[in-house]
């Protein structure tokens, strides 16, 4: 048990090292690193900084998204189109004591 808890919390903490370094395409599904990386976008209805990170609530068509990014200036009601280098189901983000569903990891706006 105490094995399984410590190889999630190095797998979390690789995690966040390649965000922060800018290089989370290195835990992306294959297919989907590098310049050919699969993106999300739309309209931040609601956003949060915690922890280092910007969490921001994407709207789209019929669903909303919620993702997790370095730190950035953001506005509510832009429209936004970010890398999707990883989703994480179930994720607890202790800073915000808060679970979401699932949680799209990103390293920032497409350029």
């Amino acid at each position: 048990m105490i094995s399984k808890k410590i190889t999630t919390l190095i797998t979390i903490f690789s995690l966040l090292f390649c965000l922060v370094a800018g290089n989370a395409t290195a835990f992306a599904p294959a297919g989907q690193g590098g310049s050919n990386s699969s993106t999300v976008s739309g309209k931040i209805v609601e956003s949060m900084d915690s922890g280092g990170y910007t969490y921001v609530l994407l709207q789209q068509e019929n669903s909303k998204t919620w993702v997790a990014m370095p730190l950035s200036k953001v506005t509510v009601g832009e429209q936004i189109t970010l890398q999707s280098d990883m989703v994480m189901p179930s994720f607890t983000s202790k800073t915000l004591n808060r679970t979401f569903t699932n949680l799209v990891f990103s390293s920032g706006r497409v350029k």
